[in-house]
């Protein structure tokens, strides 16, 4: 499992992540999906994923709109 933040990456175990996590750090699979945020974060990351998700819906409507305008 890696501990991630900003532009650094360490390969940790599962004996550190709760140290990491305290740090600011956010805990990825091998995979790279994230499997625990850190605490520390203003905004927590499911918060942003929904934003995120909503975002990429409302583009793809307005760029269905403007084709529509344009045809």
């Amino acid at each position: 499992m890696k501990a991630v933040k900003d532009n650094k990456v360490y390969t940790i175990n599962e004996t550190s992540k709760k140290a990491y996590l305290a740090q600011g750090y956010d805990i990825e699979d091998e995979k790279g999906n994230i499997i625990a945020t850190a605490s520390t974060k203003t905004v927590p990351y499911v918060d942003y994923e929904k934003v995120l998700a909503e975002n990429k819906k409302l583009k793809a409507e307005i760029a269905k709109l403007k084709k529509g305008n344009s045809e």
